[in-house]
């Protein structure tokens, strides 16, 4: 399940979410969100220690596919507070909160 856009950006700007792009470097490379982090899902298992279990996390990728995969793989990981937005063309169908 996705979260929407407005919950999305609450959770950057309030809580101060970890913005995560799943998506290869290539695809992050053409179409970069604000302050979004690329750690692409087959890397995300060896880079986990770049992430904080102590803050939110949001995922996205091109389609929700590999987001919704990171979400699974970083809950098993041990983080309780990870969302998925999904496809990351998401981001635009809302103003900035």
């Amino acid at each position: 399940m996705f979260i929407s856009c407005e919950e999305a950006k609450r959770l950057i700007k309030e809580q101060d979410a970890q913005f995560i792009d799943v998506r290869t470097p290539p695809e992050y490379e053409m179409s970069k969100l604000p302050d979004a982090i690329n750690i692409p899902l087959q890397e995300l298992e060896a880079r986990v220690n770049e992430l904080d279990k102590n803050r939110p996390i949001v995922v996205f990728c091109r389609s929700g596919s590999r987001s919704h995969m990171a979400q699974q793989l970083l809950q098993m990981m041990g983080f309780h507070d990870v969302h998925n937005m999904g496809p990351y063309t998401a981001w635009y169908q809302c103003p900035d909160v």
